[in-house]
C-alpha cells in the first residue's frame, strides 16, 4: 500500500477525531478522501504537525491524532523527546513511514535506510510505540484510540504518490472551521 491507500483505509476511524495532517501530499490526499472540519491541513511548516498536535492535546481533552511523515519527523527530530516528556493520553502520533520525502519527489529518507523511527521514539522515552505494516494500521490506530494512552504508531508502507490538485480552501477557512470543531461547534 502507498500512503493514500493507508489514509483511505483509516479515514472512517479519523472522522470522529481531531486530526493534524502533515504538509503537502498527505494533507491533499486526506482532503480528497474525506474532508472534515475536524481535519487541520498543514499547508506549510514541514515537521510541525506532530508538535502542533501535541500542543492541542495538552490544551484540551478530545483525542488528537497527528499524521506525520518519516521525512517530516526527521526534519523536526526534537518532537519525539518533547512528546515523551509531555505525556498527553489523548494524543496519537501516526508516522506514515514510506522511506521517502513524498511531497518533494520521493527522495529516500534515512528511515528508508538504517534509521528506525520506532527505535528512536523508544530511545527518546515514548512508552507506547507500535510499528505496524500498512495493512494493519486501521486496527492498530483504533486500539490506540481505545487505550486512551499516548501512542506513537510507525506505519511502514510503500513509497508512491497519486496525482491530485492542491487544496484550494483558504487557510483562514481551514483554521476557523477547525477551531469551531475543537470547540465542539463543527458544522
Amino acid at each position: 500500500m502507498i500512503r493514500s491507500e493507508v489514509l483511505r483505509e483509516i479515514a472512517p476511524i479519523l472522522r470522529d477525531q481531531l486530526v493534524i495532517c502533515n504538509i503537502g501530499l498527505p494533507s491533499q490526499e486526506l482532503h480528497m478522501i474525506d474532508d472534515q472540519p475536524t481535519n487541520f491541513y498543514m499547508l506549510g511548516t514541514m515537521g510541525l504537525a506532530s508538535s502542533i498536535g501535541l500542543g492541542l492535546a495538552l490544551a484540551q481533552d478530545k483525542t488528537v491524532i497527528s499524521i506525520d511523515g518519516d521525512g517530516s519527523v526527521l526534519t523536526n527530530f526534537g518532537t519525539l523527546p518533547t512528546i515523551a516528556n509531555n505525556v498527553a493520553d489523548n494524543y496519537i502520533l501516526l508516522i506514515i513511514d514510506n522511506g521517502s520525502y513524498g511531497s518533494t519527489g520521493d527522495q529516500p529518507t534515512y528511515a528508508g535506510k538504517k534509521t528506525s523511527l520506532a527505535a528512536v521514539a523508544k530511545a527518546c522515552g515514548c512508552d507506547n510505540v507500535i510499528e505496524c505494516q500498512d495493512k494493519d494500521t486501521g486496527p492498530v490506530l483504533q486500539a490506540a484510540i481505545d487505550s486512551k494512552k499516548m501512542t506513537v504508531i510507525v506505519c511502514k508502507c510503500d513509497s508512491g504518490n497519486i496525482k491530485l490538485p492542491v487544496i484550494t480552501k483558504d487557510p483562514v477557512v481551514i483554521r476557523d472551521r477547525f477551531m469551531k470543531a475543537v470547540a465542539g461547534d463543527a458544522a
